[in-house]
């Protein structure tokens, strides 16, 4: 998107610079030359880094003046050898490459880090922090030692925009409109119409975007969002796997499963780590069909936690995704998902009186309380009489009290109060 009203960012930005009323920062015989800005926001994948490089590609068609990385990232997800070709763009490019880590509260660590060190120009906004580079992952031989002899300083520490600017390593530039201001050939005319003369920016500020599919998938495969995709959609999932047909819950947790499969691919996850989440999932299904929670649900949760905690190399997830991930998945599984399946299947629109009289199966002993099988759906049950109903044998429902169904066993059991109470009734 062109951004020709930079002079309007600027009177907002830099106080007494102003814009007149009706300027629009391009007057005739303006140049048509640009400052080209694409914004490297979150971890650093295939998409973003193939972003940077049309960026480049465009900026040296057009002739811009300068192309600017404004950058929000602690690392990247591409290999060594993905980054090593980003880093040659960047610096064979015939346009200059530049870096300005902000807005306030920005970082730049990692790989982006030793990326900083090779543009040409560099800036932080006040609060933004510089470092953690991690080992050199660019080649010694054709980028040199990158930051020299701040390197291993950097290597595991991040330095602040006052100190990066006193060691000479970066300039202060508060906002984006301040930084393109002092671009080499970044063009302002002179306002002196007014009371007193103002600058006014002349060159034009493009800034590239991603598109919406490329937007979706980059954020797809940020941490957090990937893990909780692939949690919702497994639960969506068994959620539709007990109930009949198919319905919106499992085209959403069809497409939430395998946005967070995709995410996790593309994140550096532990095949092992994923696998246990996968674990989780199986053991919360098994508990489902039962609908109480027994001992694959207590294997789920240990699973589900050891799994979440040590998903990602390199890579860890606040605790408020943690809490919202375990906390979320447990909750359901064991308290709602098993309510929500019993009252999908067996509970009419009218009532449940009609399942008096209807026959099943026990699911385990009912002695006096366990699971029962009406109608292909789990319930849970009790019996009032003296026989209990051994798992497997066929039981006839004679009441029900709430969520629970009062049993008796098909053949052979007490004779229940309730009906010697009717035949005194009738003598």
């Amino acid at each position: 998107m062109a951004v020709t009203l930079l002079g309007v960012a600027l009177s907002a930005l830099l106080g007494p610079w102003s814009v007149p009323a009706g300027a629009d920062g391009i007057g005739d015989g303006a140049p048509t030359r640009v400052v080209d800005v694409v914004e490297v926001s979150g971890l650093l994948d295939g998409i973003l880094a193939s972003a940077v490089e049309r960026a480049i590609d465009e900026a040296e068609a057009d002739d811009s003046i300068a192309l600017v990385l404004q950058v929000n990232s602690t690392g990247a997800v591409i290999d060594d050898a993905r980054l090593a070709a980003l880093a040659e763009r960047i610096t064979t490019a015939s346009v200059p490459v530049t870096m300005w880590v902000g807005p306030s509260g920005s970082r730049a660590e990692g790989e982006l880090a030793q990326l900083a060190a090779l543009v040409d120009d560099l800036a932080l906004a006040p609060g933004s922090r510089l470092g953690r580079t991690g080992p050199q992952v660019l080649p010694v031989e054709r980028f040199g030692e990158l930051w020299g002899e701040l390197a291993p300083r950097l290597r595991d520490d991040t330095i602040g925009a006052d100190e990066a600017i006193t060691l000479g390593v970066a300039r202060e530039a508060p906002t984006l409109p301040f930084f393109v201001l002092d671009l080499p050939g970044f063009e302002v005319r002179i306002d002196d119409s007014g009371d007193e003369p103002v600058r006014v920016p002349v060159t034009p500020v493009r800034f590239s975007k991603l598109g919406l599919l490329d937007q979706l998938m980059h954020t797809v495969a940020s941490p957090a969002v990937a893990y909780l995709l692939f949690l919702a959609g497994g639960a969506l999932l068994i959620f539709e796997l007990y109930t009949a047909g198919v319905g919106v819950a499992g085209v959403v947790g069809a497409v939430s499963f395998l946005l967070g499969t995709y995410g996790l691919g593309v994140l550096p996850a532990r095949w092992w780590a994923v696998a246990l989440l996968v674990v989780a999932l199986w053991g919360f299904a098994v508990d489902v069909q039962t609908g109480v929670p027994r001992a694959w649900s207590v294997i789920a949760v240990v699973a589900l936690v050891v799994g979440s905690v040590n998903l990602y190399e390199g890579l860890g997830l606040s605790w408020i995704t943690l809490v919202a991930g375990i906390g979320g998945l447990t909750l359901a599984m064991v308290a709602g998902m098993p309510a929500m399946v019993r009252t999908r299947f067996g509970t009419p629109t009218i009532g449940r009186d009609w399942m008096i009289g209807s026959m099943g199966e026990a699911v385990d002993d009912v002695a006096p309380e366990g699971i029962v099988r009406i109608d292909g759906a789990p319930w849970r049950a009790r019996t009032n009489r003296a026989t209990p109903v051994a798992a497997g044998e066929r039981v006839r429902v004679v009441a029900i009290e709430g969520l629970w169904l009062e049993v008796e066993p098909e053949t052979g059991g007490a004779r229940d109060y309730r009906d010697r109470a009717r035949r005194d009734r009738s003598d």
